[in-house]
């Protein structure tokens, strides 16, 4: 199990990202959170299997149509197997 930390910047509040990433994430064997940050950038935390993080990463460089993604700062780390499930933390 591996953990990922991103910080994804651009046009991504306001526009379902987060709820987005929700149901990607739920879709998958992978448990974290989302937020958005007072920065205007959006914060993930998920753990679960290397390929399924980074078919996460992936669509976050994209992000749904209505959003646009300018930059993702990754960092990958050891997972912690500390979240029950995925969710948005307000």
């Amino acid at each position: 199990m591996r953990r990922v930390h991103l910080i994804i910047s651009g046009d991504v509040q306001g526009v379902g990202f987060r709820a987005w990433v929700l149901r990607l994430a739920q879709s998958k064997p992978i448990t974290g959170w989302v937020k958005n940050r007072k920065d205007r950038t959006v914060e993930i935390v998920a753990e679960g299997p290397r390929v399924e993080l980074e078919d996460l990463v992936k669509a976050c460089q994209h992000g749904p149509e209505v959003a646009w993604v300018e930059k993702v700062d990754i960092q990958w780390l050891e997972g912690t197997g500390e979240f029950a499930n995925f969710q948005v933390v307000y």
